[in-house]
């Protein structure tokens, strides 16, 4: 099977945002650093990560992250 495509780009965590309704989960508000348009180099997922233990886990503010795309190979197509 053909590996994916993918691109990695760093990232840091500017601020955790707390939800205003407790049944809605908390929030990474991450920006890009490198190779994002600037108008997109913010993105906010859920602040709720597993570790290599299967452990639940959060970011903190400041964290130093990378930001991964991947891609099957029916998804893309050879540059020119």
């Amino acid at each position: 099977m053909p590996e994916k495509s993918s691109v990695t780009l760093p990232g840091t965590v500017e601020k955790i945002i707390k939800p205003w309704d407790p049944s809605e989960p908390e929030k990474s508000h991450i920006t890009i650093q490198k190779g994002a348009t600037p108008l997109y180099k913010d993105i906010r997922i859920e602040n709720t990560l597993t570790d290599e233990d299967g452990k639940d886990v959060k970011l903190k503010e400041g964290a130093k992250v990378e930001v991964a795309i991947e891609a099957n190979p029916s998804g893309v197509v050879p540059e020119p």
